[in-house]
């Protein structure tokens, strides 16, 4: 029984129950109804990081001039318009605050019934205040930047009794770029405010502010495509013009490609660019001007190494004979490689759509997604079936403790390696 379906017939009565299944989940004693999962296995995140549920801890404030600073430099704020248009007018009135994090879970804006913000200041849910699930426990905040998806916490959902007079629905926000999560925005009030449709209304506020980065990229693209061609008019051979992140405004000599993986500043010259090979790479106004060298690329052994040991912050490397380069990766992306490296033989793309969703009908997402990682990861990745390269050697990183990884993760593959015996590390991970 999900127990939040009792709402609609009061609110107090669903909140008694909830505390009386929170106890009991606590206490290892017989619950009287089964939390939603979500709520579940935050809870089991909760214990598992020593996080108090009768200590109301409060993090320290960032100091105002750093949430200035962060709010200068956070991709967030192009989209406030956008959050505010879509949530104010019903908060101020439903007695609720709309608030918005950043990708650390620090508070960077509040706004909304000025009763309901004095009421949060209590809870030292403040500006600058950290609201990461691992420090101020299940959350609208927090528990969204780990699930990677909309969550609402209703009452003693919240893992902290002191919150449970609170009720959250909160969304991620992520670049429409790369995946990247840039923040959570969340709508909070009085126990007594919540509404069912609060999830879904929240839910697609935070759909409309990822379209709007969708539509900023564009016009950038746009901007740089215009500077770009002159440039590449007077050059010959292979040469293509990038903005900061890799995205390609415009090519010449060699087919288009979306994306390519662009090098860290400071990177020493010559470079080696998957897609492109051995390359020069030239600051242009808003971009790169990236020139493809002639000769061949040098062989050698490659080593990719699989790095998932810190939340949001995946990456894959590889090393080998053309260099060294780094490519962070989205959540679907990480999920992809880790089921690849437990699967060194191969697997279809029904079997990774099986090991992913449970369901092997949704090939079409996994090709989709396969064909995006194979454009920075070219032949070190085959496919039919999709698998590493066989020449290759494959280092996976794993958390410290197994339920860690990937915790954003609802694929019955992933949730079968967290539960694998051993801090070790899940079974077929590891070198190979």
């Amino acid at each position: 029984m999900d127990v939040t379906q009792g709402v609609a017939a009061g609110t107090v009565h669903a909140a008694r129950v909830l505390d009386e299944v929170r106890s009991a989940v606590l206490s290892g004693g017989p619950v009287p109804a089964a939390p939603r999962p979500v709520i579940e296995r935050s809870w089991e995140r909760m214990v598992r990081s020593g996080v108090d549920p009768d200590h109301d801890f409060h993090a320290g404030l960032l100091p105002r001039a750093e949430v200035e600073r962060r709010r200068e430099t956070s991709e967030l704020r192009h989209v406030l318009p956008v959050l505010r248009e879509g949530l104010l007018p019903a908060v101020d009135e439903a007695r609720h605050i709309m608030v918005v994090a950043d990708d650390e879970g620090r508070v960077l804006w509040r706004e909304g019934s000025p009763g309901v913000l004095r009421k949060a200041d209590g809870l030292g849910f403040e500006l600058g205040a950290d609201w990461r699930e691992d420090v101020v426990g299940t959350n609208g905040i927090g528990t969204p930047a780990v699930t990677r998806r909309p969550v609402q916490v209703f009452a003693a959902e919240h893992f902290v009794r002191s919150h449970a007079a609170w009720t959250c629905a909160g969304a991620p926000i992520t670049d429409p770029r790369d995946g990247r999560l840039l923040g959570v925005v969340d709508v909070s009030g009085p126990l007594e405010t919540m509404h069912p449709a609060t999830l879904a209304w929240v839910g697609a506020v935070a759909k409309l502010a990822e379209a709007r980065l969708r539509d900023l990229h564009t016009r950038s693209l746009e901007r740089l495509r215009a500077v770009a061609a002159p440039v590449l008019a007077r050059i010959e051979g292979r040469a293509l013009v990038v903005d900061r992140d890799g995205w390609t405004a415009a090519v010449t000599g060699m087919p288009y490609t979306d994306r390519i993986t662009v090098p860290k500043p400071g990177a020493p010259q010559p470079r080696w660019l998957p897609g492109v090979g051995p390359c020069s790479v030239e600051p242009l106004a808003g971009g790169w001007l990236v020139r493809a060298a002639e000769e061949p690329v040098p062989q050698g052994a490659t080593r990719i190494v699989l790095d998932l040991r810190q939340p949001r912050r995946w990456s894959v490397r590889v090393l080998g004979g053309v260099g060294a380069w780094t490519h962070e990766l989205s959540p679907r992306h990480a999920e992809l490689l880790c089921l690849l490296a437990v699967h060194r033989t191969g697997r279809s793309a029904a079997g990774l759509a099986s090991d992913m969703f449970g369901d092997p009908a949704r090939t079409v997402t996994v090709r989709a997604e396969m064909s995006r990682v194979r454009r920075y990861l070219g032949a070190l990745l085959a496919h039919r079936p999709y698998r590493f390269s066989e020449d290759a050697e494959v280092d996976v990183l794993l958390p410290a403790d197994p339920l860690d990884l990937l915790p954003h993760s609802t694929s019955p593959m992933i949730g079968a390696l967290r539960h694998e015996n051993g801090r070790a590390g899940p079974a077929g991970l590891g070198r190979s």
